[in-house]
């Protein structure tokens, strides 16, 4: 539900916006209320799952994301559904982070913790790519409002099974205390960078207001760093976890990862809207072979390599196919057909993609103490979101089409393509520096 809920309104804007009277100018905040809130407020959920404990976290978190979700689907306004995104951006902070120290709180390292991963990654895999197709699905045979309203339901019972089954983790005993400066200031500057780059994508990189954020962030983020090696008694982000060189190398991995595909959606629903001509709903049809191929790759075949090959090897393989998948999509034209255009290339980046991410998730885990597990999944989580709302900036900026026309949307779709693969072969070198297996993770 976290992950489907970035992209699961995308194809119901036109519906809100009718329904509710949204202003051209107002209807992105359907989507950035959520972005800002989930982004910014990551860190802060990732060490609140190690204060609070990881069954309590997960319960809270759950609970907040499932009432927004049911405030949204009742919205009667621009601003009810806007301010009911944003809470539960904030709820899915602290959820996304506590899904994952209750794994690696649960499961020792080695190659159970290695299939709980790989299930918890194909999991959130589906949601982001199954969120267009149950958007599109809801929207055009029930209404706008259930996209928001499904998770009512579902969020219930995961309540209840949760507060029922999950271990405690910290429960009843003494946690760490909590960094309120370091969280203010880590939260101001993440949301001050997605802010920036959402107003980059509308105003240009040269707005006041965009090059106001920018430095803002710059400020506010230098000043986060200060606070966490100084100041802070009990860190928000210990600053030791990077001198564990899967943790800063594989975290810069993710980066760059969540820059390619992230993105990837995005410029794909657009080339088959705007040039294939497809409507929402086949659309989201479109995105099955990445969905089904993905899931089973990265749930079943991942692991079992794992158990085989180093995870930096595992993690050059992928990268380097899904670089291939890449540079085959960058070739469409104005008269590519669904095969050659889409579904083609999408066996090559699935395939890579699911082999990709259980490994990095892996590497970024390992040699991580218990008492800093939740500050981890926070980064982890903040990394991929940060390195996707940069990616999609700095990639709308690539394929930027100087003249109106298919052949000019296509050709910067292309573009964009083509930039992916690059910064997945750069991904390829950089896990070079992971550490051999043998070595050990510090």
């Amino acid at each position: 539900m976290v992950v489907l809920d970035v992209s699961v309104v995308n194809v119901a804007l036109p519906s809100i916006r009718s329904a509710l009277g949204f202003a051209p100018v107002d209807l992105p905040w359907v989507v950035n209320a959520y972005g800002l809130a989930f982004a910014g407020l990551l860190l802060l959920g990732g060490r609140l799952a190690d204060v609070l404990g990881h069954r309590r976290a997960f319960v809270l978190g759950l609970a907040l994301f499932s009432a927004a979700s049911l405030a949204g689907g009742l919205a009667v306004s621009p601003g009810s559904l806007v301010a009911a995104r944003t809470v539960q951006g904030a709820g899915a902070a602290l959820l996304a982070p506590a899904t994952l120290t209750v794994l690696t709180g649960t499961f020792p390292e080695g190659p159970v913790r290695t299939r709980a991963l790989a299930i918890w990654t194909a999991v959130g895999v589906a949601g982001g790519a199954t969120g267009n197709l149950i958007g599109g699905a809801l929207t055009e045979y029930l209404s706008w409002r259930w996209i928001l309203l499904v998770n009512v339901p579902i969020g219930a019972a995961g309540v209840l099974l949760g507060a029922r089954l999950l271990p405690g983790g910290r429960d009843g005993g003494a946690g760490p205390r909590l960094d309120i400066p370091g969280a203010a200031l880590a939260t101001a500057g993440i949301a001050a960078l997605t802010y920036g780059l959402a107003q980059a994508d509308s105003r240009g990189w040269r707005d006041a207001l965009t090059m106001g954020a920018t430095a803002a962030r710059v400020l506010v983020m230098a000043g986060f760093v200060r606070v966490e090696a100084r100041v802070a008694r009990a860190p928000l982000v210990p600053l030791r976890l990077f001198r564990i060189r899967s943790v800063g190398v594989g975290n810069l991995i993710l980066l760059l990862t969540g820059a390619c595909l992230i993105p990837m959606w995005y410029f794909l629903s657009l080339y088959m809207q705007q040039v294939l001509h497809y409507g929402p709903l086949r659309t989201a049809v479109g995105f099955l072979p990445h969905t089904l191929v993905t899931m089973a790759v990265g749930a079943r075949l991942a692991p079992r390599l794992l158990q085989y090959a180093e995870p930096r090897t595992l993690i050059i393989t992928s990268a380097a196919v899904s670089a291939a998948g890449f540079w085959w999509q960058s070739r469409i034209t104005p008269d590519s057909g669904y095969l050659d255009g889409v579904m083609g290339p999408a066996l090559l980046i699935s395939v890579g993609s699911g082999l990709l991410l259980t490994p990095i998730t892996t590497a970024v885990t390992s040699g991580v103490d218990a008492a800093d597990a939740g500050a981890a999944s926070g980064l982890i989580n903040t990394t991929k979101q940060v390195g996707g709302a940069l990616g999609l900036a700095m990639l709308s900026t690539v394929a930027a089409a100087d003249v109106p026309g298919v052949r000019a949307l296509t050709a910067g779709y292309a573009r964009a393509f083509l930039v992916i693969a690059g910064v997945l072969a750069v991904v390829a070198v950089v896990s070079l520096a992971l550490p051999h297996r043998q070595e050990g993770t510090r």
